[in-house]
């Protein structure tokens, strides 16, 4: 059994959670742990609406983090 087989969202079309208290995030077994390497997520267009004003932010987003047992 591949340790992928357990996924629900990858590659399957998902509904968006309705509240951020709903929303799950899947995980997979690091692939190199005891080694420490970066895994890097970037998402170039990010929108959002701005809580005070309403109006649409935009903005380059990356999330850089070193994993331990999962990704």
């Amino acid at each position: 059994m591949s340790e992928y087989s357990g996924l629900t969202q990858l590659g399957h079309a998902v509904n968006r959670p309705a509240s951020p208290d709903a929303a799950r995030l899947e995980r997979v077994p690091s692939p190199a742990q005891g080694k420490h390497y970066v895994v890097r997520f970037t998402c170039p267009e990010f929108t959002s609406l701005c809580p005070l004003s309403g109006q649409p932010d935009f903005a380059h987003l990356v999330i850089d983090y070193i994993p331990r047992d999962w990704i």
